[in-house]
């Protein structure tokens, strides 16, 4: 019989509130910036105008609230899947510190321009050596836990996870090499046409590795769990994870059509980005079909809502993402909404609804609650966050069509059909509709983080759970 101990819940909810808590703040500069391009006016100091704002948004949503639910939901479901509490909880400890001292320097400095102008990289030498340090020890923890695991199998979800948190370390790494010339300026190790390829390797691998491996791992772990079923099939997990692993890597020359890269390696870049299409549909087929014989719990479980929707919303980003790679498409997709649209699928309608429907599936659990305070809140949250994706990502797709296609209409004499002003102005009524969106979502979040309040303060109904082996 196995020994009774508890598991270290604590790390694990002061990483669930910061992921409500950085999901408003990072959507709030999200919704200014959305604003600041409707109404230029907005832009009244040079450290809150839009080109400031921007990385700190896209800084705060991937990292803050994106990382901070990785990390929430990793820490849970590889102690429960392993039948172990976490391994070193100092250290585990110390990844929750770290990662906020993290943010609030990204915080600081980006508003001030302190900036490496490396797209999702854009924090300074020093923050990515703390990155560096918090980030292997987030790895000791999570490999640590699993190499003690009471169980000889490894589940899936922890499959996911673990090739996130390797992936992302060696793709920082790399990435983040420079040379400082001050404590606030660096310069990169690579020049030229190599910089901007060990970028994209990096930047679309952060999207790979941080925004979809991880997530699949609350996937694989949130939705069997919420459905009461069996993962749909477990041979397809297997097949999913290796070859989503091996394909991502080689996708990033995509972002580098029709520039100075060689046009093999771009040619290469495609080609693997369609490949992308036949793991990242399995994956989703997978979760979805996990709902065999319980889809009536759609109708009445707000929480199976969001992580449904969220695997409908990933498989319709990655159906555009390798759509939108293929050259001839890129040529009029490149620059334009079309990007940002497509962005924002994944980012909210998949990253952030599959977040929030697995801490709202964490919150009782962690405070000895039988369910959240408010479930019509809930269903009030997901039915204002499936309004404001919907709208954000039309208005965006719109725009961005309209804008390539007016970039390149010529006239007949070879001048340009359109000044490059015209397709601003005629970008204003969509950017207004996708301010809306953006302001529905946020909204969407604050009652949440209301919800939450309310259930952490709400009457306690058991005690953390111990460890038996009957728990998965």
């Amino acid at each position: 019989m196995q020994s009774q101990a508890t598991y270290n819940y604590k790390v694990v909810r002061q990483f669930a509130i910061m992921t409500v808590v950085w999901g408003i703040v990072g959507m709030l500069v999200g919704v200014i910036a959305a604003a600041q391009l409707v109404w230029p006016e907005l832009n009244v100091l040079e450290w809150l105008g839009y080109g400031r704002l921007r990385p700190l948004h896209t800084n705060a949503v991937i990292f803050a609230f994106g990382g901070c639910a990785l990390f929430a939901t990793s820490y849970y479901v590889v102690q429960r899947t392993s039948h172990t509490s976490l391994f070193a909880p100092w250290l585990a400890s110390f990844t929750f510190w770290g990662w906020q001292l993290v943010i609030l320097l990204a915080v600081v400095t980006l508003p001030l321009g302190l900036t490496s102008g490396k797209e999702y990289a854009e924090l300074e030498w020093p923050i990515d050596i703390l990155i560096a340090v918090v980030w292997v020890s987030y790895a000791v923890v999570f490999f640590g836990t699993i190499a003690k695991r009471k169980v000889s199998h490894i589940y899936v979800a922890n499959w996911f996870y673990g090739a996130f948190i390797l992936a992302v370390a060696l793709l920082h790494i790399v990435n983040s090499a420079a040379i400082p010339v001050s404590m606030t300026k660096s310069y990169s190790a690579y020049a030229g046409v190599q910089d901007a390829m060990i970028q994209w390797w990096y930047g679309h691998n952060a999207v790979g590795f941080f925004l979809t491996a991880g997530f699949l791992g609350m996937m694989y772990y949130f939705v069997p769990k919420q459905a009461e079923r069996p993962v749909y099939s477990y041979r397809l997990s297997v097949v999913h994870f290796w070859a989503l692993i091996f394909t991502y890597m080689w996708a990033g020359p995509h972002h580098l059509h029709y520039t100075a890269l060689p046009d093999w390696t771009q040619s290469v870049g495609m080609l693997f980005s369609l490949i992308l299409l036949a793991p990242s549909w399995g994956g989703m087929i997978n979760g979805i079909m996990t709902l065999s014989g319980a889809w009536h719990k759609l109708r009445t479980d707000p929480i199976l809502k969001f992580l449904i929707t969220a695997l409908s919303f990933y498989g319709m980003s990655t159906f555009e993402g390798p759509m939108m790679s293929v050259k001839t498409v890129n040529a009029l997709s490149h620059y334009t909404d079309w990007t940002v649209g497509h962005v924002h699928s994944g980012a909210l309608g998949w990253v952030a609804m599959i977040s929030i429907g697995s801490v709202y599936f964490l919150l009782p659990r962690l405070y000895g609650k039988t369910e959240m305070y408010s479930v019509k809140l809930i269903n009030a949250h997901f039915w204002v966050a499936t309004i404001g994706v919907v709208l954000y990502i039309a208005s965006m797709w719109i725009a961005g069509v309209m804008q390539g296609l007016m970039w390149r209409a010529t006239n007949a004499d070879g001048t340009l059909t359109y000044s490059f002003v015209e397709g601003v102005k005629a970008s204003y009524p969509f950017w207004t509709i996708r301010l809306v969106g953006g302001l529905l979502f946020l909204f969407g979040m604050l009652i949440m983080f209301y919800n939450m309040v309310k259930t952490i303060a709400g009457q306690k109904a058991y005690d953390a759970p111990v460890l038996t082996p009957a728990h998965a």
